[in-house]
């Protein structure tokens, strides 16, 4: 087998102090240490909603299950592939960007497996912000067969984070006929600034954004109707074949794990909004939800 599976707790008591005793001893005369499962290795992604998932995770497996985490910091293209490899053993949030690589790793080539729904629904699109009153004043904006006649008062640009992310935003431009040209802000904590700089000068700007984002519970987005261009997805997990197969409670773990937008939001909102460090983000939400952590873990 590939790991070794996390070891049962022994009972109470006595019992518990004598098969405590024994192993401590049987390491001293063998000489040896005992056992200790391999690092989980879970792919990082940029986003904060990402960062949530993989600090919760990584808390609960190290501190309820005893299994240490190694993050893998790395873009989503490279994830998949690592993910293939065995240099990762989970990606935890995947929003079918990357079509053709889940069907080489999933379906045809095998090293990789669905781990199960995530538990939220994403959605990509634009919105406008900065100028709360801006959508208010002009509804009709919000359609795409009008926004053509607002573009010059959103500035003419299309704002979005990091120029690798996978966007459509150039074709739908050109197939609406927009006077719009779309500026990379360079990551998604610049595009945050961006969007905050337009609302302190009570500018509206146009923005791509995503859905769950913490960002909507501090300042007001207004989604634009768009034809169609970027469908709600169901937000979906996956594991290395091999971990999903010999990884024991981790890889069990890791299938049960899903949440709701709103408890990634609050986990997101306070490591990007509050600053606080994944780890004790990922604390306070673990000691305020032990219902659901207890649902993750019961029989692990």
């Amino acid at each position: 087998m590939r790991r070794i599976r996390h070891p049962l707790f022994a009972g109470v008591g006595a019992l518990s102090l004598l098969a405590t005793s024994a192993c401590g001893l049987a390491g001293r005369v063998t000489g040896q240490e005992p056992p200790v499962a391999d690092p989980v290795r879970l792919a990082v992604p940029e986003w904060p909603g990402g960062l949530a998932n993989v600090a919760v995770a990584e808390y609960v497996l190290e501190n309820e299950l005893g299994i240490p985490v190694e993050k893998v910091y790395v873009p989503q293209n490279r994830a998949w592939d690592q993910l293939a490899d065995g240099d990762v053993d989970a990606i935890l949030e995947d929003w079918g960007a990357l079509p053709e690589l889940r069907d080489t790793y999933v379906e045809r080539r095998m090293t990789a497996v669905d781990g199960g729904p995530l538990g939220i629904t994403g959605h990509v699109g634009w919105y406008v912000a900065g100028d709360a009153e801006f959508a208010a004043d002009h509804p009709d904006a919000l359609n795409w067969r009008n926004l053509g006649e607002y573009t010059d008062e959103l500035g003419g640009e299309l704002l979005h984070g990091d120029p690798l992310f996978t966007t459509r935003d150039d074709d739908i431009i050109a197939d609406l006929d927009l006077d719009l040209t779309s500026v990379a802000a360079g990551s998604e904590d610049a595009l945050v600034a961006e969007i905050a700089a337009a609302g302190a000068a009570g500018r509206p700007v146009l923005t791509y954004l995503w859905q769950p984002h913490w960002l909507a519970a501090e300042t007001e987005l207004s989604e634009v109707e768009l034809p169609g261009y970027y469908p709600r997805i169901e937000l979906r997990k996956y594991l290395n074949a091999e971990f999903s197969e010999d990884g024991g409670p981790a890889a069990d773990f890791l299938r049960a794990f899903s949440w709701g937008e709103a408890d990634q939001n609050e986990v997101a909102e306070l490591i990007a909004g509050e600053g606080l460090s994944p780890g004790a983000a990922a604390e306070r939400w673990v000691t305020d939800h032990p219902d659901e952590v207890a649902a993750w873990t019961d029989g692990l």
